[in-house]
């Protein structure tokens, strides 16, 4: 009977997750209070108009995330008149199926849906919608209390649209996806569209102020869609516009450049249409990998300044793909300068996104070397197994997919994780937990351990009782 003492001893005293189900502001903001390891905070359907910023800073863990999800997809319709929405420093927090609006009078007031700082570790943004922010996730390095820089590392940005129903009338930066740092970040199967700053630039997405191996691939970035055009907008990038020195990871010192911005990031199988710049912009990017991108009515892919480097291989695109400012990148086979009347008679509605087949395209199937780094295309199908890929982001070869069909880009059937096959877009370090199963193989394991513990504590009692009348 000693073995089972011993065995109490040695069990960890977690407490049990929990599922708390709120439908008002307060009791979802004492939700996020009181969380712990493993909870999951379910939304019912309805509005909750928050006037505060909700800060997340409990700690999960990699096998006990804390959840915060609606009960029905875009049916939790939260709208923030707040500077930020959601602030996230603590580990391990999982967003799913929320509509988040902000709805501030002046632009200026809304920053964020979420500011994700510190050592908030292995955040998850999944299938959501998220409209007029400046900037609608936010993601930098922060102080600990020793004054050490700590950086939100491993985070996933999956499934969700990005979008403003105007253009952005502030002097803040405006960028739908802003990663400034932290390493192993993957932004993927995401639309991001209608975004625009008044009189300024602005970005569908980048990553940049020292972060590593960062993967932007099976996206969907319509700069114009439904709102006006004008403006500078530029779709995707490895460096933005830059770091202060004094912001950049690892040194965070004034007196030490950002350079490179970014290094080892791989974009593939995305597709990008109707920027006024740029469609890929690499600003000190070191060993970049531009891969199978469909590029349609941008300035193209400019690799810039001299630690930009990397390769450029299996795209298709209207403009071109060049060096600037001592950049360099090894040109391997590209299909540039296509004009809008090919496309047009390629695809259906190009220019609105809608890229179902219309005509041959043939030309583009088979036209480029294979590349280990890709193995689907942007609809998340397998790409052939032997012999050379289509162009761009649509293999082709496997006939028509669903882009530009409806809101979720990438997407063949609901999840877009490539009807079984590995995510082709985890790290080689990947992040756990992530999957549409949160990495359990049992929708309830992730409290046993402490629940085991709990009921044996029950049950000691017991046993010490009859210990007692049995002696």
């Amino acid at each position: 009977m000693r073995m089972i003492s011993l065995a109490l001893l040695l069990l960890p005293l977690h407490a049990v997750a929990a599922v708390k189900n709120v439908s008002t502001v307060a009791q979802l903001q004492s939700a996020l209070a009181s969380a712990q390891a493993g909870d999951e905070i379910v939304l019912a359907d309805g509005t909750y108009a928050v006037n505060v910023n909700l800060s997340c800073a409990a700690e999960g863990t990699v096998t006990q995330p804390i959840t915060v999800r609606a009960a029905n997809r875009y049916a939790a319709r939260i709208q923030f008149n707040a500077l930020e929405g959601f602030k996230v420093s603590g580990r391990y927090w999982t967003f799913d199926g929320l509509a988040i609006e902000g709805v501030c009078p002046q632009d200026d007031n809304c920053e964020h849906a979420f500011h994700v700082t510190g050592h908030a570790e292995g955040f998850v943004l999944r299938n959501s919608r998220l409209r007029d922010f400046n900037a609608q996730i936010k993601v930098n390095a922060a102080k600990n209390g020793s004054g050490v820089y700590e950086m939100p590392h491993r985070g996933l940005v999956e499934r969700n649209e990005f979008y403003d129903t105007h253009a952005r009338a502030t002097s803040n930066p405006v960028t739908k996806i802003n990663i400034d740092t932290g390493d192993d970040w993957v932004v993927r199967d995401n639309d991001v569209h209608d975004f625009s700053k008044v009189g300024g630039i602005s970005y569908g997405a980048f990553m940049k102020s020292g972060g590593k191996r960062g993967i932007f691939e099976r996206n969907r970035v319509l700069c114009v869609k439904d709102s006006p055009s004008g403006d500078t907008r530029i779709g995707l990038s490895f460096g933005g516009g830059g770091t202060g020195n004094a912001y950049c990871a690892p040194a965070f010192d004034e007196r030490v450049p950002c350079d490179p911005e970014h290094t080892d990031g791989v974009m593939r199988n995305n597709v990008i249409i109707n920027c006024s710049d740029v469609g890929i912009y690499l600003n000190k990017a070191a060993n970049t990998k531009v891969l199978f991108n469909t590029i349609i009515s941008t300035l193209g892919v400019h690799f810039r300044f001299a630690s930009t480097t990397g390769e450029a291989h299996g795209n298709v695109l209207s403009s071109d793909i060049r060096a600037r400012d001592s950049g360099s990148f090894n040109n391997g086979t590209n299909q540039m300068n296509v004009a809008t009347g090919t496309w047009t008679t390629w695809y259906q509605a190009p220019l609105s996104g809608d890229l179902r087949l219309k005509g041959n395209v043939s030309q583009l199937i088979g036209a480029a070397a294979a590349r280990p780094a890709v193995t689907d295309d942007f609809c998340a199908r397998p790409r052939p197994s032997a012999g050379a890929y289509t162009l761009g982001a649509l293999e082709h070869s496997l006939g028509d997919c669903s882009v530009g069909t409806g809101t979720d880009a990438g997407t063949v059937s609901d999840g877009g994780t490539g009807e079984g096959q590995p995510d082709a877009g985890t790290s080689p370090d990947p992040l756990p937990g992530t999957g549409d199963g949160e990495g359990q193989g049992c929708g309830g394991c992730n409290a046993s351990p402490g629940l085991l513990a709990g009921f044996l504590l029950i049950l000691l009692p017991l046993y010490a009782g009859s210990r007692r009348r049995w002696r």
